[in-house]
């Protein structure tokens, strides 16, 4: 009897550790929906919009751009994520992944390697690190994405290494990359890629993020270093008015034996009013260069060079429901869009709708 009650007072403070261990445990679900419905005033036959378009890119169709079901396990030392999709984005945007992993919207795990600071190790499948706009259109402030936000990464496959000042001003993260927005390397290519971010927010009001992507997204024999810095703020100078600013500029190395630089750059300015909880009004003002094609290719004398303009207006019809209409305008140098009668234009106009519900 006395050696059974020696092993209970023994065993009671691991029993204590493990109950509060299993305590901190969270499992979350959430999903998300979003439908739309798309006019692009040059009739594509196909029905599908210019090419370097990747979300919202059915005309003349209710389609889904995206809609997932995602569980979250969080506790004191370890988290995951698991998301699932379909729609339309995943369909454009993971068009080059193969089987099942084009239904993959995150993967990942990840544990955290100090007690004392908010020191994390993720690795998997997750949302880019760059950008401030995302595949949910809800956590965005246009109903669709801007130039430089679809012809740069919305996911990433890897390893990162992240750290939280105790004070929540400051994010510091390093990533090893499989590549430049890939989940499987292209064939050939044996080289990872990496890069870094970091933020500071002074406040509740102002954000300021710099990324940067650097590796070969080529085959091993046509390799072209890429270096990529993505810079933006957000200001939201009151509950009704708020500013982003946004610079994308890249850098490509020319082919062998090439002696053409090959750069490109996309600025973009978003300014949102809301005039209440329930009504709020979007401008958005991009330009998109890319001369040497080196993301949006066009076989034109001057390349991609297109100015953007876009205005939404967004309805919260409940806490869990955002209905959306949104008017966008482009022009561009070359003449790298098509008129209805098929011909090529310089300009290119859509109207596009769309109601995303999630829980």
């Amino acid at each position: 009897m006395k050696k059974s009650w020696i092993i209970v007072c023994l065993a009671i403070p691991f029993l204590s550790k493990a109950q509060s261990d299993t305590s901190t445990l969270r499992v979350h679900l959430s999903g998300y929906a979003e439908v739309y419905y798309g006019f692009d005033f040059g009739r594509p036959t196909a029905a599908n919009r210019p090419g370097f378009v990747y979300s919202h890119n059915r005309h003349n169709e209710f389609n889904v751009n995206i809609a997932f079901l995602k569980s979250s396990v969080n506790a004191a030392r370890f988290r995951a994520n698991l998301a699932l999709m379909a729609g339309t984005y995943a369909n454009a945007n993971l068009a080059a992944e193969p089987g099942t992993l084009r239904n993959i919207l995150e993967a990942n795990a990840g544990i955290k390697l100090s007690k004392k600071t908010d020191l994390w190790l993720d690795a998997g499948i997750f949302s880019s690190h760059i950008g401030f706009e995302s595949a949910i259109g809800k956590d965005c402030w246009t109903l669709t994405r801007s130039m430089a936000a679809d012809n740069s990464p919305y996911y990433e496959s890897g390893a990162k290494l992240t750290y939280a000042s105790a004070n929540s001003h400051w994010v510091f993260s390093a990533l090893a990359l499989n590549g430049w927005q890939r989940i499987q390397r292209p064939p050939g290519n044996n080289s990872l890629g990496g890069g870094w971010q970091i933020q500071y927010k002074p406040n509740k009001r102002v954000l300021l993020n710099s990324s940067t992507f650097l590796g070969n997204d080529k085959p091993d024999e046509e390799r072209r270093m890429r270096v990529f810095h993505n810079l933006y703020g957000i200001f939201q100078f009151s509950d009704q008015f708020g500013l982003i600013l946004g610079l994308d500029t890249g850098w490509e190395a020319p082919e062998y034996k090439g002696k053409e630089t090959r750069f490109w750059y996309s600025p973009v300015a978003i300014a949102r009013y809301a005039w209440n909880k329930r009504l709020a009004l979007a401008l958005r003002g991009e330009y998109y260069a890319d001369k040497t094609g080196v993301i949006i290719a066009t076989d034109t004398p001057n390349g991609f060079q297109t100015l953007g303009l876009s205005l939404n207006l967004d309805v919260q019809i409940h806490q869990n429901a955002l209905w959306r209409i949104e008017g966008k305008w482009w022009n561009s140098r070359d003449a790298v869009f098509l008129d209805a009668q098929g011909q090529p234009s310089y300009a290119n106009s859509v109207l596009t709708t769309a109601l995303s519900v999630g829980f």
